[in-house]
């Protein structure tokens, strides 16, 4: 049985050695993903993204855990999680403080947790993150959940790439406005206020319900009236006001679990939203498009840089970087050099 067969049935072995090889790239990693892409378009991809010590990553353990419990007569859900980890500054690979932090769901044989390094990459999310996840759709996973590294400003990376994206804050950082300077409250299907029990919190609430009044229009009348109406409770409403998914805001308290059957509840909701509406597909078309344009654009730039002749690259950026040529003149000049070699093949 070969390495696709092998994760299609269930070998946890087989899954890790395919994430491994597709992460880094590698042919028999391609070859694995392309025999397993028909099998993907299943699993419900969760992002959780905030900044640095919101408690992300105590928040997607218990979130794990809940789903991992039987619930009114239906069977414990399958589990992946995704942790972006910064990339260590000596060896290149993930720092696994994550993985440190959800020690107690190693032993569940529904749960598998993967850890990545960011590798320099900008918005929170290695650039293999796409691929991964595919895989581990694949092999049967309902639920994969993407907790992105906390980069700040670029984190609506994730959004590209979840299809409900689970915006985090907490009081006491220092900045009740963050949500807004990091640029992600656009993005955002679900907003937790975690560490709910420190001091602030209502502060920290007050000013999300005050920059999503400012980033919904709807939901904006909706508090000029008193009251902020989500579609969390209402996620096949007919008419056309209530089509519009305006995020819920939760309290949570991951160190002991509170708040969490409700995240888990909005959660369900928004994808329950997103099929009844079609938004699910339009969804997907945008993530696979997004990756799409991503491999394109990082194909023809290296055709396009073997094609130019020894050194050309070299010397145009050597005169970029003596402020000989601006950037534009450094394209024309490797454009004309590789049209030049094009004429001369010819």
């Amino acid at each position: 049985m070969d390495l696709a067969q092998s994760v299609l049935a269930g070998d946890r072995l087989a899954l890790a050695r395919t994430l491994s090889l597709v992460e880094n790239g590698t042919a028999e990693g391609k070859s694995a993903l392309n025999t397993l892409f028909p099998h993907t378009g299943k699993a419900h991809l969760v992002g959780v993204t905030g900044a640095s010590g919101t408690g992300k990553s105590s928040l997607v353990n218990q979130l794990a855990r809940y789903y991992r419990q039987p619930s009114q007569g239906e069977q414990p859900r399958q589990v992946a999680i995704v942790a972006v980890d910064p990339t260590s500054p000596f060896t290149g690979g993930a720092i696994l403080g994550d993985r440190i932090r959800m020690r107690d769901l190693s032993g569940d044989p529904g749960v598998f947790i993967r850890s990545m390094a960011t590798r320099g990459s900008l918005g929170g999310i290695a650039s293999a993150t796409s691929a991964v996840v595919q895989v581990l759709d694949a092999a049967g996973y309902d639920l994969v959940l993407i907790e992105t590294v906390g980069a700040g400003q670029s984190e609506i990376d994730i959004a590209r790439l979840a299809h409900t994206t689970i915006v985090v804050e907490a009081p006491g950082l220092g900045d009740d406005i963050q949500a807004i300077k990091a640029g992600i409250m656009e993005i955002a299907d679900v907003l937790v206020v975690n560490k709910a029990d420190l001091p602030g919190v209502e502060n920290t609430e007050r000013a999300l319900r005050g920059s999503l009044s400012l980033s919904h229009p709807l939901a904006q009348r909706m508090l000029h009236h008193g009251k902020l109406v989500t579609l969390s409770a209402q996620p096949a409403a007919p008419s056309t006001e209530e089509l519009v998914w305006i995020p819920i805001i939760l309290r949570t308290v991951a160190l002991d679990g509170t708040g969490i059957p409700a995240l888990a509840e909005a959660i369900a909701n928004h994808r329950a939203y997103l099929q009844s509406t079609g938004s699910w597909q339009l969804r997907e078309r945008w993530r696979l498009q997004t990756e799409l344009d991503l491999l394109l654009q990082n194909t023809l730039v290296a055709s396009f840089r073997s094609s130019l002749p020894a050194g050309t690259y070299e010397r145009v950026l050597e005169d970029l970087l003596e402020r000989r040529v601006s950037p534009f003149e450094a394209v024309e000049r490797l454009v004309d050099g590789a049209g030049r070699a094009a004429e001369e093949v010819v």
